[in-house]
């Protein structure tokens, strides 16, 4: 009678044995496990790779024009074309991967600043087009209330994701601060206006730039090297912060998912 019930207990030839039980820790676990368990995966590179080197661009290109390197007050007729589609469509859908990417932060800076420069990119194109007043365009030297509060909004997202990025990285915790305070002080130079301010405001703009440059190189680095060349300085990998250790510890097989190939 004994044997029956063991012969009925035995899972038929080809079934999975059943899972181990509710709480259990025994030896093995893992392996068990991972014997049952079924994973698809739609792998994504950092998003954030794209969309710091979108905002790089749009920030360093808008903040020398600010500052003065080049340019007149016709110049944004001529920049908002790239304005539009890099630094705002590319960064855009950087922040709307991050979402696959379950990154709340890079969904949040890349997605508000992406849509700010769609929109700095449409208004300079209605005026182009001729369908925008052309005195109510924003000009530098100029008062513009309501563009000032377009840098207003930024300031303080920003600012507020520059606190979130404390808990991941400090490079990016510096570039969000810098970026927060280049879009104050460019909404105080609109809002007075102020030269000095703009200055000031181009000026850090640049800077977030360069910090965004750095940054998303780094993460592309480490992409294709499989270990860190340019630090972080990231706040739950220590050993990432150093040059030539791994960045991260993926949870995945030795020899990456069968059947999913990683790169291009």
């Amino acid at each position: 009678m004994a044997d029956e019930r063991a012969e009925a207990a035995a899972p038929a030839q080809g079934a999975a044995a059943a899972a181990p039980g509710r709480g259990a820790d025994i030896p093995g676990e893992h392996a068990l496990w991972e014997d049952r368990t079924r994973i698809s995966l739609q792998p994504v590179a950092a998003p954030s790779i794209l969309g710091l080197f979108a905002f790089a661009g749009a920030a360093g290109m808008f903040g020398a024009w600010q500052v003065g390197w080049y340019g007149d007050a016709g110049t944004p007729l001529v920049m908002w074309p790239l304005l539009l589609t890099f630094g705002g469509i590319a960064q855009l859908l950087a922040g709307m991967w991050a979402y696959r990417a379950r990154d709340g932060l890079a969904t949040a800076m890349h997605g508000m600043w992406g849509a700010f420069w769609i929109g700095f990119g449409l208004l300079f194109m209605l005026v182009g087009m001729g369908a925008y007043p052309v005195e109510q365009a924003p000009v530098l030297g100029a008062a513009s209330e309501g563009f000032a509060f377009w840098w207003i909004i930024l300031a303080v997202v920003t600012a507020l994701g520059a606190l979130a990025a404390l808990g991941a990285n400090l490079v990016m915790a510096l570039l969000l601060a810098v970026a927060a305070a280049g879009a104050g002080f460019t909404a105080a130079g609109f809002w007075t206006p102020s030269g000095w301010a703009l200055d000031v405001g181009g000026w850090l703009l640049v800077a977030a730039a360069v910090i965004a440059l750095y940054a998303a190189a780094a993460m592309m680095f480490e992409n294709t090297f499989g270990r860190t060349i340019l630090p972080t300085f990231k706040m739950r990998a220590r050993s990432a912060n150093v040059a030539g250790r791994r960045g991260t510890r993926p949870l995945e097989y030795r020899h990456g998912e069968p059947g999913v190939k990683i790169g291009q």
